[in-house]
């Protein structure tokens, strides 16, 4: 069933509001979950503000591949993972439903370890803090509707705006940032490395199926093109700025006192930051922060997952309905998504191979998700919905960049 044929009255009513509550504000604070908030303090950390002028940059970017995937689903009413099928097949629907599936079930292991790290921070075990977020998290899915899961997850989101007065804390010389933002030493490889993993953690496959499957669950309409544009990009800033408010914070600490030091969990980032804010601080700022990051990301790489599968195998799939016997294999894959997650992280597998294996896993998807992106694109909108002009050739000129970088991740992360 299309959700653009369900009612939307409600949606009707908010009329220009959706710029401020849409899918693209809650998909751009999931893109800053816990892993990649380590990734950006491992780049304030070891290079200091010389990584602030990529996350710049990494804006329009961001903003353009989000910006296609909005027509998409404006224009034609429907996911990422039915336009596929109806324009490539079955067999590149199922190959693509199926990636997705298992690299959300790797992006979930990650944020459920970053749930567990906070509970640890505050010596709570991750026995109780797995099954309480679990169960929190399969709870949101049945609050009937998708307008009200939207509004949860972007709430959650803002915690990682804690950050903020932690960057404050630590008193960065701004003189040094002017200075920062004049480097980009890309002729160090480890510098390379880490602008890969910044490019690479910006654009996740699964942000593309979410929000496209996302406005069409919404039953936004071509007239609110326009606002979810504008939600898009006010979400393409928030991500960023979260990302170099992180850079800086540990520029101006870890890097000026303890260059190189190891930022591999959340205990790592709050005894980072203390000697600035004191430990009671630094760990409640970067508890609610990753904690917000984790757990929005966990609910919107579940929904992405469950969403382009039942896409694919052609399943009803909207948040707008309550579970029946019509949808119950959508809501059972969300469910058990969630749960594999969770035993797993429990049962205490060798998640730092399994971090490495998502990696490359989202290193292969990329590529393919970005490039699916521009065909369909291409091929599935009217011709006044298209690029045109320079605009279509930056934005397929940034892409492959993008498609180059996560390309370049795989050796790496494969330790070839």
């Amino acid at each position: 069933m299309s959700a653009a044929a369900l009612p939307s009255a409600r949606v009707r009513s908010r009329g220009r509001l959706s710029a401020l509550w849409g899918p693209g504000l809650i998909v751009m604070p999931a893109d800053t979950d816990a892993g990649c908030l380590i990734t950006a303090a491992q780049s304030g950390a070891q290079w200091g503000y010389a990584m602030v002028l990529p996350q710049i940059a990494l804006i329009p970017i961001l903003f353009m591949v989000q910006e296609i995937t909005v027509r998409l689903g404006v224009v034609t009413g429907k996911g990422h993972g039915t336009l596929i099928r109806e324009h490539f097949g079955t067999g590149w629907a199922w190959f693509s439903g199926a990636t997705l599936f298992i690299s959300a079930i790797g992006a979930l292991l990650t944020e459920f370890v970053g749930v567990a790290g906070v509970g640890e921070l505050f010596g709570i075990p991750r026995t109780v803090t797995i099954p309480v977020a679990t169960a929190a998290l399969v709870g949101v899915c049945f609050t009937r509707g998708y307008a009200r899961v939207e509004r949860i997850g972007i709430v959650v989101g803002l915690g990682e705006l804690a950050f903020i007065p932690a960057m404050l804390l630590a008193h960065p010389r701004w003189s040094d940032l002017s200075h920062g933002l004049r480097q980009f030493p890309v002729h160090h490889a480890s510098y390379l490395f880490l602008l890969a993993a910044n490019i690479g953690a910006v654009v996740m496959p699964w942000m593309i199926f979410y929000q496209q499957s996302a406005i069409v669950d919404k039953g936004l309409r071509r007239d609110q093109l326009a606002d979810e544009r504008r939600d898009t990009a006010v979400g393409s800033v928030l991500t960023q700025v979260i990302m170099i408010v992180v850079v800086v914070a540990f520029a101006a600490t870890v890097f000026t006192t303890r260059r190189g030091a190891p930022l591999n969990s959340v205990a790592d980032l709050a005894h980072g930051l203390a000697p600035a804010t004191g430990t009671g601080v630094a760990d409640v700022l970067v508890g609610v922060a990753v904690l917000g990051g984790a757990l929005v990301a966990a609910l919107v790489v579940s929904l992405a997952g469950s969403w382009g599968l039942a896409e694919v195998l052609r399943w009803r799939h909207s948040l707008n309905e309550s579970l029946n016997r019509g949808n119950w294999k959508f809501y059972a894959v969300y469910i058990l998504a969630h749960v594999v997650g969770a035993v797993l992280v429990l049962a205490s597998v060798d998640l730092v191979s399994l971090a490495v294996d998502v990696e490359v896993m989202n290193a292969l998807l990329l590529p393919v998700t970005l490039t699916f992106l521009l065909l369909l694109e291409a091929k599935a909108l009217p011709a006044e919905h298209r690029m045109h002009g320079p605009y279509r050739w930056v934005c397929t000129g940034l892409s492959v960049v993008v498609i180059g970088f996560g390309l370049y991740m795989i050796p790496q992360a494969l330790g070839w």
